[in-house]
């Protein structure tokens, strides 16, 4: 009987799973070949997007203060001049995520390199092996972007943000901002709060560990509910850029329908009702 065969397959398998067990191979960083990539932890790289889901910035209705304020900011990033980590909180669907899109695209054609990373809420704790890749791209300015960013009970990758954004020995990147959005003011539930209050020797302190991570981003932008004018003048904006032919008395009556029947008014719901609408009048929705 022939046991070489056999005995020659099972090592090729133990030396395949071994290299599985092994350290992963980093994707090498190509800056330049994109403006905006998405980080992924396992393996370590980046992967360019050629084309980002953004909507422009100037349909963003009813948020102006907020989009002069993080606009302000990030202009000032672009150009090497002080600037801040911001946290954009607060009601869902109001545009916090494609404001830093849309911001992000903005100031890149005016003021060229600077380059959007997105990191998922779960890969956060790797967020110091991002943060050294982009500390050696010195020629780049980036902004990491998380987006729905928020902690839950037992979660301490809080911690790894913590030290990245102030307060660790090698700290930020000179050439690296970082961008969060949240519908939470302080990132923690709750009932998080509570616990670590509960079980703490001084409960007073236990908060504050909590509450100091929020502390760090020198920007809060605060979104809220939208007005029925603002919701309005959203859909209204939409329909005049994508060249939706509806009367106007007509258009509003849907609209406020629309809302109706979701519950809500937001930027989201506007959207998804110009979705509807061009969908009924047989309109793609091209840039």
């Amino acid at each position: 009987m022939n046991y070489q065969e056999p005995l020659t397959g099972l090592l090729e398998r133990i030396a395949r799973a071994l290299e599985r067990l092994g350290p992963s191979r980093e994707r090498p960083a190509e800056f330049g070949a994109a403006d905006a990539f998405v980080w992924h932890a396992e393996p370590q790289g980046f992967v360019a997007v050629s084309e980002v889901n953004l909507v422009p910035l100037s349909l963003l209705k009813g948020i102006d203060r907020m989009r002069d304020t993080l606009f302000a900011n990030t202009v000032q990033f672009a150009r090497g001049l002080p600037a801040n980590n911001a946290l954009l909180w607060g009601a869902r669907g109001m545009g916090k995520s494609s404001l830093v899109k849309a911001v992000h695209a903005e100031v890149c054609r005016s003021e060229g390199a600077l380059k959007l990373i997105e990191i998922h809420r779960e890969d956060i704790g790797t967020l110091p092996q991002c943060l050294n890749h982009l500390r050696e791209a010195a020629q780049y300015r980036f902004l990491v972007f998380c987006d729905d960013l928020s902690f839950e009970a037992r979660d301490t990758s809080y911690k790894s943000l913590k030290a990245v954004l102030e307060g660790g020995i090698e700290g930020r990147p000179e050439n690296v901002l970082f961008y969060a959005t949240s519908n939470r003011r302080h990132l923690m539930p709750r009932e998080m709060l509570e616990n670590e209050r509960s079980t703490a020797i001084n409960p007073s302190e236990a908060v504050e560990e909590k509450v100091s991570l929020s502390d760090r981003f020198g920007l809060w932008i605060g979104f809220h509910n939208c007005s029925q004018d603002d919701y309005l003048e959203m859909v209204r904006g939409y329909a005049r850029h994508y060249r939706l032919e509806k009367e106007n008395a007509a258009l509003q009556e849907e609209a406020l329908a629309w809302a109706a029947g979701r519950g809500s008014r937001s930027g989201r719901v506007a959207w998804q009702f110009i979705q509807d609408l061009a969908g009924r009048l047989g309109v793609k929705l091209e840039a």
